[in-house]
């Protein structure tokens, strides 16, 4: 085959990594930058039949605006949380189980950031709780490193399913979250590398890690064994759902003292008292926004509005942005706060919100017009089988979770990763004659492992702590525990197609 037409479609992302590896350009500008491109070859190159131009951009804003409504519900719910002080009160809560530092940075860190990124996701679960670590008194670096290894493995089911949901729109994606929530369970090792790291330089460092290792190992199996069980509910729940059975088992753990280390260390003398609102209503919002969401998933879950874009495509009315804006109009009125904290709010989630709306249309978009570009009048083949020859290897099992990693360190997001890389993972495990759904799961559990090197992340995180310069720290810090939780999905991938 003349590989001038596979060079002229690797044009486009050589582009885009380009922009965004050299900082010329924000994501934003880099992703319009790169479909504004990819676009003109399409016209001009492949001479794609207009109507499928139309359709390719359409399809791209309306998958798009799903993903805009689920973040900004997830942002207004969030900042309603933290005008009225329920995030502070919460970390002191979780902090407050028990005195060892070691127990309250993985409370904070594992189970609370998989809460968050259940829930909200897109860098917030770091921006969190980094700045609860260091009010714990891990020094900054370390809280930031801590606090983008707990933000990965939850990934795969982030933002209430988005990920999969909205990355892999378009694909058969039944078989993809159990498939993915079992090849998940590997992260049982995180809160190990976080207690390898928040033990570095300490004097008797090997005593600290393993006294408290039992506890490090089972926080890490009572988050991902529910984590599998929660997926017959729907990819909405896992990270949720998994995350609150496993904070009820480590509370029932620190009170009969199961696996919890007999010396308690601490790196401050106390943490800073909350208001006076009790545990119960500090958790109440979340009481709420869980039981919604149930709720939601069996009354909407099938009901949708059908769109005609020149293919089957269905608006669906189960969108977890809309649980998250009641929620947090519940919330306002169970508080009976003034109209300044809704405004507020409204106001944040739109800024926080139109950015990655565009983000994900510019690249959705993009995969839409490689799909469709075969129908030309050019007689070339599409774009997207093309660039996809690239991946047809027997060694993709392996390499799969790497390719997803790599998305997610250049965009942040395990979704926009998912929609760079989805379609092509699809194509080539199917010429391949390999399992599809498992080649996808791979890829989607490789991207979230690769959140803990996400630039994005990093940088959202150091604002939020006032860190300047600390990108290569940082990264030193996490880069060993991502290639070790990758290079155990690969191994994995390998055995399975063995």
């Amino acid at each position: 085959m003349n590989n001038i037409p596979i060079l002229i479609a690797a044009i486009p992302f050589v582009i885009f990594i380009f922009l965004l590896f050299k900082k010329i350009t924000s994501l934003l500008w880099t992703s319009v930058i790169t479909l504004a491109i990819y676009t003109i070859l399409i016209i001009f190159y492949w001479k794609i039949i207009p109507s499928f131009l139309f359709l390719s951009y359409g399809k791209g804003f309306f998958v798009a605006l799903d993903i805009f409504i689920i973040i900004f519900g997830a942002i207004f719910f969030l900042e309603i949380l933290k005008n009225l002080k329920i995030i502070k009160n919460i970390s002191y809560y979780l902090g407050g189980l028990s005195k060892d530092y070691r127990i309250q940075i993985i409370i904070i860190a594992w189970f609370f950031e998989c809460f968050i990124e259940g829930t909200a996701g897109f860098g917030t679960p770091a921006a969190i709780a980094v700045p609860i670590l260091i009010g714990l008194g891990l020094p900054p670096i370390k809280a930031l490193v801590v606090g983008l290894l707990g933000n990965s493995t939850p990934g795969v089911f982030g933002a209430a399913g988005t990920p999969i949901k909205i990355g892999f729109a378009g694909l058969n994606i039944t078989s993809v979250p159990l498939i993915a929530s079992l090849l998940n369970c590997v992260g049982f090792i995180v809160p190990v590398f976080m207690l390898w790291t928040i033990t570095e330089g300490r004097i008797n460092r090997k005593k600290e890690f393993l006294q408290a290792l039992p506890f490090a190992i089972f926080s890490g199996l009572i988050f991902v064994i529910p984590s599998v069980l929660f997926t017959t509910l729907g990819q909405e729940f896992p990270s949720i759902l998994g995350s609150i059975i496993g904070i009820i088992i480590i509370i029932i753990s620190i009170k009969t003292g199961f696996l919890i280390p007999k010396e308690k260390l601490s790196l401050i003398e106390r943490i800073e008292e909350p208001s006076s609102t009790s545990a119960f209503k500090s958790f109440l919002p979340y009481i709420i926004l869980v039981s919604l969401l149930i709720l939601g998933k069996i009354i909407l879950g099938k009901m949708g509005i059908p769109l005609f874009l020149g293919s089957p495509y269905v608006f669906n009315l189960f969108n977890p942005g809309f649980i998250f804006m009641v929620s947090g109009l519940l919330v306002i009125l169970i508080w009976r706060e003034k109209e300044r904290v809704f405004v507020s709010s409204i106001k944040k989630a739109f800024n926080g919100a139109i950015h990655p709306f565009f983000v994900v249309f510019s690249m959705l978009a993009m995969v839409q017009l490689m799909i469709n570009s075969g129908n030309n009048i050019s007689g070339l083949p599409s774009a997207i089988s093309l660039i996809t020859k690239g991946f047809e290897t027997s060694w993709i099992p392996f390499f799969a979770p790497f390719i997803g990693a790599f998305g997610a360190f250049m965009t942040g997001s395990v979704t926009v990763s998912n929609i760079m890389f989805g379609h092509m993972f699809s194509i080539a495990s199917s010429n391949l004659s390999l399992n599809t759904s498992v080649i996808l799961s791979l890829g989607v559990v490789g991207a979230a492992a690769g959140n803990m090197i996400a630039l994005a992340d990093i940088l959202t995180a150091e604002a939020v702590t006032g860190v300047k310069n600390g990108e290569v720290s940082i990264l030193k810090g996490v880069i060993v525990p991502c290639l070790i939780y990758l290079s155990i999905l690969g191994i994995i991938g390998l055995i399975i197609f063995r």
